[in-house]
């Protein structure tokens, strides 16, 4: 009988080590991607993931480590939940496509670590990538505290980076950093370190082969911070990285994540794509984004919008020269006109109300810039002290709603920690309360609150075009810029790069073509379009663009990715009703010969071709002729252009 026993405690043993040794395996509805995890000896929780047969995400990390519990090592398997289809049906007010579907397989594991302390680690794979995020079930009467995520991605050796890093924290003008305003690093090695401490922002694209891989997040609901790519990647294994010091929105405020629990982390975003077609037509941002709460959004409506700060900077904000901007708006059936800095002053109120009266006349509605309001910058620019606290908060959006205004613009957040985090949902979910839609400067990227917020229309974290009326140095980079954004910060999230300046810049020669600009109209993708022209500039266009000008749209119901590459060339197409936007632009400083097909379009269309004239100031129009799958070939000029409108 003793003998027995340990017979049988002795087979426990080996099936016990046997299944914390087990390989569990997850693949998309397709089953070309296949998600692979286990523990390892150590009781560290690891995943790869293979795509097409072959290793595309090496061993990397999962787990997170609070201040009481580690999650980290030393954990066992407790259950692993059968695999389950997960299906999603949603529309979007504004985005990359209006009607989207999300299919994906789920399966979640639960492990115990050594204080017998459970996390579920929920894992789902689709066919355009991967995703995971971690759940700690028990309930808690205390707050607990997040102070590292093990959660890593190794890339495979030999694959290319094309990313954009992190400023550290208070660097820049008037300590305004970090605010995703940078330039990106394009085909370069992985493992090369970020010029900050602050490491690398998402969304970071990696190459190998013709395998691309972009990685973000989604699902931030203000318990948790914003997360970035650490500095240093050894062997190629990019860490998430929590935020610096000082990025919260007061010195006790919440920097890295705390909540009581049961608490859900946001979703680690991995999308995979043969070549650049499903990556570039993915929606997983918002698919695995929190849905918007059942609410009325019928204010919130996309369009575009004329703006003098662009051109004219702080000089402009004064009523006579806004009076004439709205009837400008009016004039071009633009339905906005942004009011930039210190109109509370230069303007104040009881214009502004006045002004806002005028616009409603015209069908204009108008929109109110505001600074975030913190000590984390040293920007003298106001209204600054009217949003950080919820009770002025929304004494001024209350103000301001009864005053005719539409939206507002939100400028200088101060980085990713948890309570900036949780001062934009504020922002959001307040503003949602008196319908006014919202636009973010000057801040993080928009991490799926687009479909969160529906009244989030657009945010910047991106160097715009702002930059290119600044310095030289930045104007001659504009065009290879342009070419990176469609791939990564744009490929989910609405951008507020303020495009199209068809004209001049103040001081400054713009090395794009002005078809290069119109055609960041289709490419770059914003619920609200502020356009960077003035009304001298519209005025020396030819009629066909300020017609084009007045019709072009800003919201769409499909996008297609025809052709491109990241930093040298990109071709769009997106679908608005009965008509279809095909628009390209060239980055490099060669002509460049194209050749596409357009499946979509029926025979009989209509097609008229915007582009390049005979120097890069002028337009050239035409009427094309295409049969239904012909090729169009086309020469697009070195910084050049193009936009064909088929209808």
């Amino acid at each position: 009988m003793k003998h027995t026993s340990i017979l049988l405690i002795l087979l426990f043993s080996i099936h016990s080590l046997f299944a914390q040794e087990s390989v569990y395996k997850l693949s998309s509805p397709n089953g070309k991607i296949e998600l692979k995890f286990n523990l390892v000896a150590d009781g560290t929780p690891v995943y790869s993931i293979d795509f097409n047969g072959a290793q595309v995400i090496g061993q990397s990390g999962l787990g997170i480590r609070l201040s009481d519990a580690n999650f980290t090592q030393g954990l066992k398997i407790e259950s692993v939940s059968t695999i389950k289809s997960v299906q999603d049906d949603y529309q979007l007010i504004s985005g990359k496509r209006k009607q989207c579907s999300y299919l994906g397989n789920e399966q979640t594991v639960r492990f115990l670590n050594s204080m017998k302390e459970p996390i579920d680690m929920i894992f789902r794979v689709s066919d355009d990538g991967v995703a995971f995020r971690y759940f700690l079930p028990e309930k808690s009467t205390e707050t607990r505290k997040i102070v590292e995520e093990n959660s890593s991605f190794r890339l495979t050796t030999g694959s290319k980076i094309y990313m954009s890093p992190c400023p550290d924290v208070y660097m820049g003008w008037c300590n305004s950093q970090p605010s995703y305003e940078d330039y990106y690093f394009q085909g370069e090695e992985i493992g090369k370190p970020s010029p900050y401490s602050a490491g690398w922002v998402f969304p970071a694209l990696f190459k190998k082969d013709n395998t691309w891989i972009l990685l973000t997040e989604t699902g931030l609901d203000g318990t948790y911070c914003g997360a970035r790519l650490q500095q240093l990647s050894e062997n190629g294994n990019y860490k998430i990285r929590f935020p610096q010091e000082g990025e919260r929105t007061s010195p006790l405020a919440p920097l890295f994540p705390e909540s009581k629990t049961p608490w859900l982390t946001p979703w680690r975003i991995i999308v995979i794509s043969d070549g650049l077609k499903t990556l570039m037509e993915s929606t997983l941002e918002t698919d695995l984004a929190i849905p918007a709460k059942e609410a009325d959004y019928s204010f919130v409506k996309p369009g575009r919008a004329s703006w003098s700060w662009i051109m004219k900077k702080d000089e402009s904000i004064t009523y006579p020269v806004q009076k004439e901007y709205i009837d400008w708006s009016a004039a071009m059936k633009w339905e906005y006109c942004l009011i930039d800095v210190d109109w509370d002053t230069t303007i104040g109120y009881e214009k502004i109300k006045e002004l806002a009266d005028y616009a409603a006349a015209k069908g204009v509605g108008l929109l109110l810039w505001y600074n975030s309001a913190g000590s984390w910058n040293s920007v003298a620019y106001h209204p600054k002290d009217r949003l950080l606290f919820k009770l002025n908060r929304e004494a001024e959006f209350k103000r301001i709603s009864e005053m005719g205004i539409r939206g507002i613009k939100v400028d200088f957040f101060g980085g990713d920690g948890q309570s900036m985090m949780k001062y934009y949902n504020d922002i959001l979910q307040d503003a949602l309360k008196y319908k006014l839609m919202v636009n973010f400067h000057g801040a993080t990227y928009p991490k799926g609150w687009q479909r969160s917020y529906p009244n989030l229309v657009t945010m910047e974290a991106v160097r715009g075009f702002e930059n290119v009326t600044f310095d030289q140095k930045w104007a001659d980079l504009e065009a290879n810029h342009c070419c990176m954004l469609p791939f990564t910060r744009n490929v989910f999230s609405p951008m507020d790069f303020t495009p199209v300046n068809l004209t001049e810049v103040p001081g400054l020669q713009r090395k794009t073509s002005s078809a290069f600009e119109l055609a960041l109209s289709v490419v770059f993708q914003s619920g609200i379009q502020h356009w960077a022209e003035s009304p001298e500039g519209m005025a020396k266009v030819p009629e066909y663009i300020r017609e084009y000008m007045s019709s072009v749209p800003t919201h769409w119901d499909d996008t297609r990715f025809i052709d491109g590459f990241p930093g040298k060339y990109v071709v769009l197409a997106r679908k608005s009703g009965n008509t279809w936007y095909v628009a390209g632009i060239n980055g490099e400083n060669s002509e460049k010969n194209i050749s596409f097909t357009v499946p979509f379009i029926s025979g009989n269309s209509n097609v008229t071709l915007y582009t390049d004239g005979d120097t890069n100031r002028s337009f050239s129009k035409s009427d094309i002729k295409i049969k239904k799958g012909g090729k169009i070939n086309l020469k697009i000029k070195p910084a050049g252009g193009f936009v064909l409108k088929i209808e």
